[in-house]
């Protein structure tokens, strides 16, 4: 079976965040032909979008899986669906969100299945937390992780709890 990395992002600001996050990051080994090799401690973050809302409770998992780009999202919309997650609004409150932010080295301008996720590039509650688990990835393209880092700083209320990694 030919695996690929991928990295998934995962956050909630509803319902015990944390919990959520916790929970979600443990059920990605359950996804199928998928293994988890190593997540980041969950980090807290203040909400983007509409202010009026709890902070976020945000992590990165590293998976290995033989499921392609549109598969693997797909069982990521399960997961989030299982734990009760309702679209309802962009950047609104969720109980939990599932992003799949990198899959190996695809790229993709399909508007359902956007790859690298558009968000890497400029959300310090990705970056902080993809460069805790491997700071010398080369993001697609060829621009290293460490470069991204240098321009988005994390901002202000991101911060790493001592809640979840292993790796």
């Amino acid at each position: 079976m030919t695996t690929v990395t991928a990295w998934v992002g995962v956050g909630a600001n509803l319902d015990r965040p944390f919990r959520q996050v916790a929970a979600a990051l443990a059920g990605l080994d359950d996804l199928p032909a998928t293994r988890c090799t190593a997540t980041s401690r969950i980090w807290r973050s203040p909400p983007m979008g509409p202010p009026d809302q709890p902070d976020y409770a945000n992590a990165v998992a590293r998976l290995e899986t033989a499921l392609g780009p549109a598969a693997l999202l797909a069982a990521l919309h399960e997961q989030e669906d299982a734990a009760g997650r309702v679209r309802a609004e962009r950047w609104g409150p969720r109980v939990l969100d599932l992003d799949l932010l990198l899959h190996g080295d695809t790229e993709s301008d399909d508007p359902a299945l956007r790859l690298p996720h558009p968000g890497v590039w400029e959300r310090d509650f990705v970056l902080h937390p993809l460069a805790e688990i491997d700071p010398d990835l080369i993001l697609p393209g060829g621009r290293p992780l460490r470069e991204q880092l240098a321009r988005v700083p994390a901002g202000p209320g991101l911060e790493p709890t001592e809640e979840g990694a292993h790796g």
